[in-house]
């Protein structure tokens, strides 16, 4: 069945809305960590931060402005996907550019997990937000789930890593305190 480009992005509104606002408040939760522990005494640097935490941002940001574009009241899935692959290309390059910023820095020695949830995952999302994107106009209801399937994992991905963050900062923070004697 054919669906107007109108008919097909409709039906997704609500749910990149809901994907939108999130991306959204989460950069904003992003913010606030960022402001609590910027007077952590412990292991960070600029570099660490450009491999580990800026790119949370750059996802969010990146769902944020996808779920825009699937919103609009784009006459012509051939014009929708131009600002998609774009989009999806530059998410690709960023997790290359993150590649090689987590191996320069020298603050902190990634893990395999953070090689999956920092580089991998997001070049996987954005690698399959590209071809979904390309295949938009031949294969609009498969790519939509794609790319919506791509933007999820981008959330997760921000989440995680969110978390993982804090997390660090904690045990470093907690680890450099004065125990108590009993």
């Amino acid at each position: 069945m054919e669906y107007s480009p109108h008919e097909l992005l409709a039906g997704w509104d609500s749910y990149y809305v809901i994907l939108g606002s999130s991306a959204a408040a989460l950069t904003g939760l992003q913010f606030v960590v960022m402001a609590l522990v910027a007077d952590h005494p412990g292991p960070s640097s600029p570099e660490a931060v450009a491999a580990f935490g800026t790119p949370t941002i750059v996802h969010f940001c990146q769902v944020l402005f996808v779920a825009g574009v699937l919103t609009a009241p784009w006459t012509s899935l051939g014009a929708v996907a131009i600002p998609l692959v774009l989009a999806g290309v530059v998410g690709v390059c960023y997790a290359l550019l993150t590649f090689l910023r987590a191996r320069r820095q020298a603050s902190y020695q990634p893990v395999l997990e953070d090689w999956i949830w920092h580089v991998i995952l997001p070049f996987l999302a954005y690698g399959s937000w590209v071809v979904a994107a390309m295949l938009l106009t031949g294969h609009g209801i498969g790519a939509m789930f794609f790319i919506a399937a791509a933007a999820l994992l981008l959330v997760y991905v921000g989440i995680h890593n969110s978390w993982d963050t804090v997390e660090y900062l904690a045990l470093q923070r907690s680890a450099a305190r004065p125990q108590k004697s009993e």
